[in-house]
């Protein structure tokens, strides 16, 4: 839990750090970065929250 938990901030800090080079140099291609990066990072805190319910369900069970 504490690694997906690292994990996932440590992307979304990359993606903070993609959006600040977007301001700084105005280039749309670190915009684009952050984006894809957020993107994915949400899609993988899903999953593993998905997992997460999931796994206390089949405990009820």
């Amino acid at each position: 839990m504490m690694i997906a938990r690292l994990v996932i901030g440590l992307l979304l800090f990359a993606a903070v750090i993609c959006f600040a080079m977007s301001v700084a140099t105005r280039q749309p291609r670190w915009r684009r970065i952050g984006i894809v990066i957020v993107k994915w990072t949400l899609i993988a805190g899903l999953a593993f929250f998905g997992a997460l319910i999931l796994e206390r369900l089949a405990l009820l069970l």
